[in-house]
């Protein structure tokens, strides 16, 4: 009896074995691609020693996580061009269900509102050399974001300080890049806050690196807490100096590394407290959140979430607290930068207006002019092709040689003011227009009725008239003897 038991429990055995093996986990089910750049030796400006170290280490890192990382280093404007796009060719060929991922570590530029990634071989003399000689960023995000995939995952380490001289005038760190904005399915991730610089670090690593060398291995993370508590760590490190920043538009799930749920699961400070959801609050809700905690558990809240309500609140309920000075300038360059976002996005002569209306001595206000008098001279532009577009006139008034074409205004020598442009005139009065309209149809006259009334007794009126006719005739002729030489105003009788 005992034999149909174990056969029966051998049995389900085998298949409870072969249904594992044949349910792939979330990890095998994606691809998983990487592309890691390390821009260390630059040739006209200081070698970044750092930025290779953090090359290496991404490397080592996301192949334990699963990916397939090409690496590339030190690569001039051609070669990282041509990386990017073999790259993209790879994510295209392993399907939609592909997680492509890219980190670069090296020097970064933001030029008139665009940002760049520094080829080697960069050698500006002036600011419009950086959009023949760099690689913009937008151009990566989009090679990217035209593909079908499960995510796109962009880390940058490219905030350091600006070391080309011939740049002077250009806006510090990169500006802001919205996911939203583009094709969802895309993080970005940079090592520092929207228009400050990231330090180099004093060991092997950058601290944005180190940080996510250390917390991306955690295993069963989503990766949205995985760049919060990357966030947290990297502002420790530097004294508050430097906060990474990110935005996202994932419509799926991310993690580095699964595995046990009973791994390291330590809960940032005061998170047992409060939500960290990604939900915007307002700042009468984060005023309620941080009141009566402490200043070092309400700081790494608000550094965890990295909005302006939490640094608001944060300022007002902890005036005093040391660490408040560097919060309020990272909340003043916050929305100095978010003023900046809008008035690229918009990019008219209001917008840059308004931008210089409370931004007018931060280090854009160059670059704010500049683009206020381009899109100046835009606008100027296009009334005066349109004055000189032909008039639409009849045919027959249509100019017969090409000496009557109209010609095209000159343009204005000052571009601050508004060229006066005259409207043509046409005095030629308009010909009246003939409508060819069908006449009217008379209708017949109605039958006329005659009515005969009897004649009145007596004589007949011709004859009495004829009777008195013939007397005065016979009297006149009688009487006066002379009837022939009688004279009037008309004639002779």
């Amino acid at each position: 009896m005992p034999r149909p038991v174990l056969r029966n429990f051998f049995l389900a055995s085998s298949l409870l074995a072969l249904t594992q093996l044949t349910t792939p986990t979330e990890a095998a089910a994606e691809a998983r691609l990487a592309l890691v750049i390390g821009q260390s030796a630059y040739r006209t400006v200081p070698e970044l020693p750092n930025a290779a170290n953090d090359a290496r280490g991404m490397t080592e890192l996301l192949g334990n996580a699963g990916f397939t990382v090409t690496t590339a280093a030190n690569l001039g404007q051609n070669d990282m061009r041509a990386a990017i796009s073999d790259f993209a060719g790879k994510v295209s060929a392993s399907g939609a269900d592909t997680v492509a991922l890219v980190f670069y570590a090296g020097h970064g530029l933001q030029i008139d509102g665009e940002n760049y990634l520094v080829p080697v071989d960069l050698d500006p003399k002036r600011e419009a050399d950086i959009p023949l000689q760099g690689v913009r960023l937008n151009d990566l995000l989009n090679t990217l974001g035209a593909l079908p995939t499960r995510a796109r995952i962009f880390m940058l380490d490219a905030c350091r300080n600006n070391p080309f001289p011939a740049l002077s005038g250009a806006g510090h760190g990169l500006a802001m890049v919205d996911t939203k904005a583009g094709a969802p399915g895309s993080f970005i991730s940079y090592s520092t806050s929207p228009g400050a610089e990231a330090e180099d670090g004093s060991g092997i690593d950058s601290p944005y690196t180190t940080a996510a060398l250390t917390v991306a291995k955690q295993p069963n993370l989503p990766i949205e807490e995985v760049f919060k508590r990357i966030r947290v760590a990297v502002a420790q490190s530097t004294d508050g100096r430097q906060i990474p920043w990110e935005s996202s538009s994932l419509t799926t799930d991310f993690k580095f590394f699964g595995g046990d749920s009973s791994g390291d699961q330590t809960a940032l400070p005061g998170a047992s407290s409060m939500a960290l959801a990604s939900g915007t609050r307002s700042l009468d809700d984060w005023r309620k959140d941080l009141q009566g905690k402490p200043a070092m558990v309400a700081y790494e809240i608000v550094i965890t979430d990295d909005t302006v309500p939490a640094y608001q609140a944060y300022i007002e309920l902890y005036a005093q607290d040391t660490r408040t000075p560097r919060l309020r300038t990272v909340l003043e360059r916050r929305r100095q930068m978010l003023a900046w976002e809008r008035a690229t996005a918009i990019n008219t002569r209001a917008s840059f207006e308004a931008y210089l209306a409370n931004w007018d001595n931060s280090d854009l206000a160059a670059t704010a002019r500049k683009l206020l008098l381009r899109v100046q001279n835009r606008n100027y532009a296009l009334p005066a092709v349109v004055a000189a577009a032909p008039v639409p006139v009849a045919i027959a008034m249509a100019p017969t040689c090409p000496c009557s074409t109209p010609s095209t205004p000159a343009t204005p020598v000052n571009p601050a003011i508004a060229p006066v442009i005259k409207k043509r005139v046409d005095d030629t009065p308009p010909k009246r227009k003939v409508v060819d309209t069908p006449p009217r149809q008379r209708r017949p006259p109605p039958d006329e009725v005659i009515y005969e009334r009897a004649p009145p007794p007596g004589p007949p009126p011709g004859a009495v008239m004829q009777g008195i006719g013939i007397g005065v005739g016979i009297g006149m002729g009688v009487g006066g003897g002379r009837g022939g030489d009688y004279h009037n105003d008309r004639g002779r009788y």
